[in-house]
């Protein structure tokens, strides 16, 4: 077997790890009627089974690429899939909502050290050019597949084998993925003699976003003024300060503070919270109308999510000849617009609706706008950026979407609660009829607050970030995300 076979076979191999990471983000959505009917949750504690995982997994993203440079990225890979696939045994084994909850987000801990070392072993198999741009051709093929197939698979498997098998799914591919890698991917030693990990500021940023997420899913309930929920945000925004404090005075800070001084990052990254806070709700939102108010199964939900995929990649693969002929800043303006309206559209979706005629036409606009932005803003938060910076520069980028989904998603989760409990208090009816009206009358609040997140992306990009003029008859460099 020669070296460059080998070089694929470990390409092969470390995107079928990111395939389970993307998949888990996505695969949970399908099989959250069953799971709310099994264990008796509130809608908004249902979300956390979505928002656990993907906050502890932004949150934790950049210790565990620092975690791989400085203790060897073979190591942190192996133990972050073992720590995967046991801990999504765990998942499927969950006997109540508070247990799945806890341990999903231990799962979303252990990607982030899984993901980043995978990404870090494709950076140093493959040279430089070419060769590595195919690498990551497929590396981001996998991770925008993965969501799609996840919402399929996670149909399939809740219907004929029940939603626990979401989980346990991952237990015979972590066995494989694991006996593979010790296999054919190499040792590699740290990078740095040096090996500080700046724990303190991991523990500061990621418990200062969880306890911001929980006040702001708690506060429809408590009030938004209530002593508790007050607490919560006073305790949140001190330690993220704290956080900000640690970052400038830590030798080998998670977050050298300094990349935050060039604009197009910080607003490539601003833009990316605001892109992903409406977008996570898509999902979350869909897959409960479609279920509970159209009465489809859960393999037919994953099915209607199916065209979104082939739209983005679409809309991903003209991106960067557009990108050359009219720079990103145009896009970044006009796409998150058609964005914005594709969840207008899904903002009037009927009590007695249909997929095709108020669900499709909204999904497919939406995911137009969709495959553009996503290139451009890694365009934009990648141009102009040092060598040794791009890899931290892509990571927040990633990182910032993973939490924007999460901050996201709680708000919306709230205000959509709130909409409802407060159409049922005015209904003079408490029947079926009327609970499903006012289910609706919620999630329509929810994707007008989505649609508003879009459309402030779009005002974002139009007056932060700055147009890098090209050379003529070169293209801008496209880095794929993680």
């Amino acid at each position: 077997m020669t070296k460059k076979t080998n070089h694929w076979l470990i390409l092969i191999l470390l995107a079928t790890a990111q395939f389970m990471v993307v998949l888990d983000s996505s695969i949970v959505n399908v099989m959250l009627p069953k799971v709310q009917s099994a264990f008796a949750l509130s809608p908004t504690s249902l979300q956390w089974i979505v928002t656990a995982y993907t906050l502890a997994f932004g949150g934790f993203l950049l210790l565990g690429g620092r975690a791989a440079d400085l203790y060897g990225r073979r190591k942190m890979f192996l133990i972050g899939v073992t720590a995967f696939s046991v801990i999504s045994l765990i998942d499927g084994l969950s006997h109540s909502g508070g247990m799945l909850i806890s341990f999903r987000a231990l799962q979303g801990l252990a990607a982030a050290f899984m993901s980043p070392a995978a990404l870090s072993i494709v950076l140093v198999t493959y040279k430089e050019g070419h060769e590595r741009n195919l690498a990551l051709s497929v590396w981001g093929a996998v991770a925008s597949g993965g969501a799609a197939v996840g919402l399929l698979l996670g149909g399939v498997l809740t219907q004929y084998l029940g939603w626990r098998w979401n989980f346990f799914i991952n237990v015979p591919i972590g066995i494989f993925v694991f006996a593979m890698a010790w296999r054919i991917v190499p040792v590699h030693e740290a990078e740095e003699r040096d090996n500080a990990l700046d724990l303190p500021g991991a523990a500061l940023v990621t418990s200062g976003l969880m306890l911001l997420v929980y006040g702001l899913v708690k506060a429809p309930v408590q009030g938004w003024t209530a002593h508790s929920t007050l607490a919560y945000f006073g305790i949140s925004i001190a330690l993220l300060v704290a956080f900000v404090i640690n970052e400038m005075k830590v030798k080998h800070p998670l977050v050298p503070l300094r990349i935050f001084k060039i604009r197009n990052v910080s607003g490539a990254n601003l833009i990316q919270l605001f892109t992903a806070a409406g977008m996570f709700s898509v999902f979350f939102f869909v897959s409960l109308y479609i279920q509970d108010v159209l009465g489809y199964s859960p393999s037919r939900t994953g099915l209607s999510f199916l065209p979104m995929p082939f739209v983005i990649a679409a809309g991903a693969t003209i991106a960067p000849r557009l990108i050359k002929r009219i720079g990103y800043k145009p896009i970044l303006i006009v796409a998150p617009i058609v964005t914005a309206a594709g969840l207008f559209m899904l903002a009037h979706v009927p009590v007695n609706g249909s997929y095709f005629t108020h669900v499709l036409p909204g999904l497919l606009v939406m995911a137009a706008g969709l495959g553009f932005t996503f290139v451009s803003l890694l365009v934009a938060a990648t141009s102009g950026i040092a060598g040794h910076l791009s890899g931290l520069a892509s990571g927040l980028v990633n990182t910032s979407q993973q939490i924007g989904g999460s901050l996201g998603l709680a708000i919306i989760t709230g205000v959509s609660a709130s909409s409802t409990a407060l159409f049922l208090s005015h209904s003079k009816i408490k029947d079926l009829a009327a609970r499903n009206a006012a289910t609706v009358h919620g999630f329509h609040a929810a994707f007008y607050l989505a649609s508003c997140f879009a459309l402030s992306a779009s005002i974002l990009a139009f007056f932060v970030i700055k147009q890098k003029k090209l050379p003529v008859g070169k293209s801008t460099p496209v880095i794929a995300a993680v």
